[in-house]
């Protein structure tokens, strides 16, 4: 097998040409539901959603920039007449949170441990690309959490949190609208993106994609790129399954994960975004098959600056 290779770079925190903080949009995908996209889905660029039922409305995620974060209020007010009465966070990362403080009259909900997670990392992420426009940034952590599933009421209509166990990150939201028959699946699945789990699990990634497949949703909204429907979970678990086997076959061919990166490249998969990721990733496929537990600690710091010298410069961040 060859690596691929990385092709020419953009400057370490570059912003892209087409780079547009207004780009993002709400299309309904049921009643009362709508999935905000922002194109294309790469690095920062993630998804959002709004339930809107019986004058209430509920958030889904919000957005990296205090820019990008301002416009998707208008969006939301536009749409809802109204705040919304609460913000539920998928998971920690600033993409899906940083842009929780511009609905102080929302109660934010996510996962024990994506409180603690976010409260933790702060505004690491910023640093990680100091040229993006962050703004003038506030970070507000959920104030209510639960632990397995929970149950919120939005008018007459439900909006169920399930937690499927260590997966994207450790403190992994989907919120499940059974009546619509939607999942919003935050970064448990991509579209058109590479998955990205080091700070989570590849065997629980697997596991929690089993959980929403169980579901029978007609449409999954991702947490970056296109809405969907249950074809995405098949394309997120091969991957997976992937990085399971090239693990396997590296460490009986006494290669490291980065060595193994190198003789296989990404395969079926380099189409995909943010390709690069196969570096971190295969570091948590490796630490699986040699014993780790689903979450456990990883050094991603480091794994991030092995990624970019792997990929010749800091990954494209558009935020």
């Amino acid at each position: 097998m060859t690596s691929a290779s990385p092709g020419p770079r953009p400057p370490a925190g570059a912003a892209a040409p087409d780079h547009d903080p207004t780009a993002g949009r709400f299309s309904e995908v049921a009643d009362g539901v709508h999935a905000y996209v922002q194109p294309d889905g790469g690095w920062c660029l993630n998804n959002a959603g709004l339930l809107v039922a019986d004058g209430e409305c509920l958030l889904i995620d919000t957005v990296a920039t205090e820019a990008r974060a301002r416009r998707l209020r208008e969006h939301v007010l536009s749409l809802a007449g109204r705040p919304p009465r609460w913000v539920v966070n998928t998971h920690f990362h600033g993409d899906h949170t940083f842009g929780n403080f511009v609905f102080p009259e929302a109660l934010v909900v996510g996962h024990e441990r994506a409180r603690e997670e976010a409260a933790a990392a702060g505004t690491h992420l910023t640093g990680l690309w100091p040229d993006v426009c962050w703004g003038d940034l506030e970070i507000v952590v959920p104030g209510v959490t639960y632990r397995d599933r929970m149950t919120l009421h939005v008018g007459a209509r439900q909006a169920r949190l399930l937690h499927p166990g260590p997966a994207h990150t450790t403190g992994d939201t989907a919120v499940w609208l059974p009546e619509q028959r939607v999942v919003f699946a935050g970064d448990l699945v991509m579209s058109g993106v590479t998955p990205f789990c080091p700070m989570g699990s590849v065997s629980g990634s697997i596991e929690a994609l089993a959980r929403l497949r169980a579901l029978d949703a007609v449409t999954v909204v991702p947490g970056h790129g296109p809405v969907g429907g249950p074809e995405l979970l098949d394309v997120n678990e091969a991957y997976l399954r992937r990085l399971q086997r090239l693990a396997a076959d590296g460490i009986a061919a006494g290669l490291t994960p980065l060595q193994t990166v190198r003789e296989a490249g990404p395969g079926p998969y380099a189409d995909l975004l943010d390709a690069e990721r196969l570096v971190p990733n295969l570091h948590r496929a490796y630490a699986e098959a040699l014993g780790a537990a689903p979450g456990d600690p990883l050094d991603i710091p480091a794994l991030f600056r092995e990624m970019a010298a792997h990929h010749g410069g800091l990954p494209l961040c558009r935020a």
